[in-house]
């Protein structure tokens, strides 16, 4: 079906929009906070939406950004009464640390909490963290560590230990794979679109701008990936940072762009590759932590094959709830934002967290009561 979807995309490609869009339609103000670290100060890009209700403190998945929320934040403020504050994680997005490679589950951990404590200082509302991916990771650490004491509820988006330790020794060949650079913001929210990284258009032209970054050509030589490659390069992949993207053949479909002196093109904005002496730090362990966490969680995959042995059981015992949300990728509140926040509003409902902003049919049937 998703193939087909694409074929026929190809078919009208020249009439889709494929140009950025600014975080200002989605989001209510974005900040740089400053957080005291040691002897020195870290800034912190955070975009927030809302003034009343409990707090949804957003966190993304690895090389993405505060943006990746964007779709998301404008439907579930359409459905509960809630403030929501997407930060760039470490090393992401518009965010700057004296130690941006320092990427351990303490660190990060500390990060989130700093973050929330200065934008709302010591006792902040009820707190519901959101995390995506690796995101989701260092929610259940945040929570498990005891770093959030306003903390309530915990929202964990296709990230199970599982699935991520065998997917780890693949990350490698797939981070290498990718088009290494891009001749514009356009080319960038195409191949994201086509590649199938992020399947919803709408959320890439907000979202593929915390992604890369602009910076001068270094060589007047062919850039790789710079336009989009073949539908049919889609693979599909179990793996915690991206699902179904090139992997294959990207160098031999690259678009040839000229290089002059000055020309500008577009990057990753972070290496992953570099942290992965950090990767098994993420996930190791995560699944018997989150089912420690002394609080109302809920667990949104992108398909039943992601649960993990203790999940299973876990779900069984029914310790979460739990709710699949085919068909996607792995960035689920990007592919489905809609129904990912179906899903979270009637999680925030069911636990009495926040007050429905208007009548809707209720989603919460779908959802494997506790």
């Amino acid at each position: 079906m998703w193939e087909e979807s694409l074929d026929k995309e190809h078919d009208v490609g020249q009439n889709l929009d494929y140009s950025p869009v600014s975080w200002e339609e989605y989001f209510e103000q974005m900040e740089d906070v400053s957080v005291v670290q040691g002897d020195g100060r870290d800034i912190f890009r955070v975009y927030k939406a809302g003034h009343e209700g409990p707090l949804l403190v957003l966190l993304h998945g690895g090389g993405h950004s505060g943006l990746s929320w964007a779709v998301f934040t404008t439907s579930i403020a359409a459905r509960v009464s809630c403030q929501v504050l997407a930060m760039d994680l470490r090393g992401h997005g518009d965010t700057f640390v004296r130690q941006s490679d320092d990427f351990s589950t303490q660190t990060m951990s500390s990060d989130v909490a700093n973050v929330v404590r200065a934008c709302h200082g010591e006792i902040p509302p009820p707190v519901i963290l959101v995390g995506h991916g690796v995101g989701g990771a260092i929610a259940v650490h945040v929570v498990s560590n005891e770093l959030m004491p306003t903390a309530v509820g915990l929202v964990t988006i296709d990230v199970v230990e599982g699935s991520a330790m065998e997917a780890l020794h693949s990350i490698q060949n797939f981070l290498k794979g990718r088009p290494k650079s891009f001749k514009s913001l356009d080319h960038a929210i195409e191949w994201s679109v086509k590649s199938g990284q992020i399947r919803n258009l709408e959320s890439a032209r907000v979202s593929m701008v915390g992604q890369i970054k602009r910076c001068e050509a270094e060589e007047a030589d062919t850039l790789e990936g710079a336009g989009p490659t073949r539908e049919d390069a889609v693979e599909d992949r179990n793996e915690e940072f991206y699902d179904r993207s090139y992997v294959n053949d990207v160098k031999n479909t690259a678009t040839e762009a000229g290089g002059g002196q000055g020309q500008s093109i577009y990057k990753w904005r972070i290496d992953l590759s570099k942290s992965e002496k950090y990767w098994d730090g993420w996930f190791r362990g995560t699944s018997n932590l989150f089912l420690a966490c002394n609080l109302p969680k809920l667990l949104l995959l992108a398909g039943i094959d992601r649960l993990d042995r203790d999940l299973t059981i876990g779900q069984m015992q029914g310790k979460f709830m739990m709710q699949v949300l085919p068909p996607c990728g792995h960035a689920v509140q990007e592919d489905q934002p809609d129904k990912v926040s179906d899903a979270v509003a009637a999680f925030l409902l069911r636990h009495k967290f926040a007050e429905a902003k208007r009548a809707r049919t209720s989603p919460t049937a779908s959802l494997a009561t506790e």
